[in-house]
């Protein structure tokens, strides 16, 4: 199987998240991305999910690299869980902006064993038998790349994160021609962002965002806060562009925004002219009329800056009547009611609030159907995998490879931890590695297991009944108790009457037990939850979790 190259989605073709995608041709192993992936709301208590990466570290050996597209976290996140796992040294190759964010994140964690290499686009690097050429994008994010990676059985097309974008707010566009260049002289295999497959015509630029802050601006009475996501440097320029224009001040609200702005001011990404940006702490000595507030808090996060102030727990920024607050962030699947709430909350303080259903205050950064089609007529492709998105969005961007003409045996809607191995002879699905979704809990890095989560949707649906008992171990018998307390599952006025009733049967039915059961507490554990699950049930069919605590004296 020398002559034998693997592509592994390891991550990012199930979901929106989670991009990681292995490229194992004999002893060569490189990766590109390593992301993360924000809970869904039935996941209590979990804080992010990371790829299940065992067959990296199972591979370790072969590793020559790892290739960021761009900064967002869906591409960086997990970066230094895999490398602290790893534990070998491996060189990390990105953009300049890209790294800095990186660097950052890996400073968080203490995490030393990477060397961080920047690259440029048409710049060419060499891992083992991989030779990989970076190609300009543009995104909603500075500095992205997407990848044509020579192999011996033929190049590849990775085109990253991307959409067509004809005004982009740094100048800079992207780079047709190295596309072209390659789809003139053959490509093997595409891998396409697919985030947007299923909306027709073209996304708009990133300038249109500017022409509603521009109108929005012009009307404000009052204070205006921006809440967008902390990576998005072209939206908060364009924000502090506007703000300029109409002489207002900006204040940079939130942790990870003013981490950021930082970094991109250091490296030339940002341009703040002097005097714009002020401290927090001189808000009320401007004019409500000349500030703005750029912060966080788009998707609703719980301790974000815009959550705590939509609900009136923000030290320092309370809304008033005809404030403006401005949502410039798509809602991600999951977070819509997280938002709305947030939203609601805004709106009965008095602020005016405005968010992508009713102004154009946020564009997509990923590509419609015709510039993936676009995209599809520059590259030519033999082999072309969806990536980046859920089953339906591939099914729609593979639907588009068919109706020009790409062969439908040669399109790859794949799994995470599916195997398409590509040889001289063609290309198929081979088997599948480990693969699957690592929870993230605190510091816990894969302690929260799918039975936690069900536990903790059990507890969040039907609440909690714990069960004391002291036994005497020598004679099996009940020396106290047993004692019943609830949590979040009886909230009727007749609870004290259903708990003693509760009491009064287990009593009785333990008593009646013989010895051999009481004795053992792995028994009569299982005993007590079924004797109190039958009688939750028939009595006013609920099902609480039942725990019980069996003391011996």
């Amino acid at each position: 199987m020398e002559n034998t190259l693997k592509v592994i989605p390891l991550g990012g073709v199930e979901e929106i998240g989670l991009n990681m995608t292995v490229f194992h041709y004999g002893t060569d192993m490189f990766i590109v991305d390593c992301g993360l992936m924000f809970p869904e709301d039935d996941m209590p208590g979990v804080d992010f999910l990371l790829p299940d990466y065992s067959y990296i570290l199972n591979n370790k050996q072969d590793l020559k690299g790892i290739i960021i597209t761009h900064g967002h976290e869906d591409h960086t996140g997990a970066l230094p869980f895999l490398l602290r796992d790893i534990a070998i040294d491996v060189t990390i190759y990105a953009t300049l902006l890209t790294l800095g964010l990186i660097r950052e994140k890996l400073k968080e964690y203490n995490i030393t064993n990477a060397a961080l290499q920047t690259i440029k686009p048409r710049e060419k690097i060499t891992l083992g038998v991989f030779e990989i050429e970076f190609i300009r994008v543009t995104h909603s994010i500075v500095d992205g790349v997407g990848l044509a990676i020579l192999t011996p059985l033929g190049n590849i097309i990775h085109t990253g994160d991307f959409k067509l974008d004809p005004t982009p707010v740094d100048g800079q566009l992207m780079d047709f021609n190295r596309f072209s260049f390659y789809g003139e002289n053959g490509v093997m295999l595409l891998l396409s962002d697919s985030t947007n497959a299923e909306k027709g015509g073209y996304t708009f630029s990133e300038k249109e965002v500017r022409r509603s802050f521009e109108i929005i601006f012009s009307k404000a009475k009052n204070r205006i806060i921006i809440a967008t996501f902390a990576s998005n440097i072209h939206r908060i320029q364009q924000a502090i562009d506007v703000a300029v224009q109409f002489n207002k001040k900006v204040i940079l609200c939130g942790r990870s925004i003013v981490l950021n702005a930082q970094i991109a001011i250091d490296l030339g990404y940002l341009t703040v002219p002097e005097d714009t940006l002020v401290k927090l702490e001189k808000l009320n000595s401007i004019p409500p009329d000349k500030v703005v507030i750029i912060t966080t808090g788009s998707q609703g996060e719980p301790m974000s800056v815009l959550t705590r102030i939509a609900i009136g727990e923000h030290k320092q920024i309370n809304i008033v009547k005809d404030d403006i607050v401005i949502v410039s962030a798509k809602m991600i699947p999951g977070n819509e009611r997280a938002i709305g709430k947030i939203i609601n909350h805004l709106c009965k303080r008095g602020a005016d609030v405005i968010y992508e259903k009713v102004s154009e205050v946020h564009v997509s950064g990923h590509a419609s159907k015709e510039e993936l089609k676009l995209m599809l007529n520059i590259i030519k492709p033999k082999y072309f995998i969806p990536i980046h998105g859920e089953y339906r969005h591939h099914a729609s961007h593979a639907k588009l490879a068919r109706n020009l003409n790409v062969k439908d045996d040669h399109i790859f809607i794949m799994h995470n931890g599916e195997i398409l191995e590509i040889t001289d002879e063609g290309a198929a699905i081979n088997g599948k590695t480990i693969s699957g979704r690592i929870f993230v809990d605190g510091k816990g890095l894969g302690d929260v297991k799918d039975i936690v989560l069900r536990d903790r949707r059990h507890l969040s649906q039907d609440g909690i009944v714990i069960v004391h008992i002291i036994m005497d171990k020598e004679h099996g018998t009940i020396l106290s108790g047993p004692e019943i307390i609830s949590r979040g599952f009886l909230v009727i006025n007749n609870e004290e009457d259903i708990l003693e009733k509760a009491r009064e049967i287990l009593e009785e039915q333990l008593r009646a037990l013989n010895q051999e059961i009481t004795e053992d507490n792995t028994i009569l554990q299982a005993k007590i939850v079924s004797i109190l699950k039958k009688y939750f049930r028939n009595t006013i069919n609920r099902r609480p979790m039942i725990m019980p605590i069996v003391m011996e004296m």
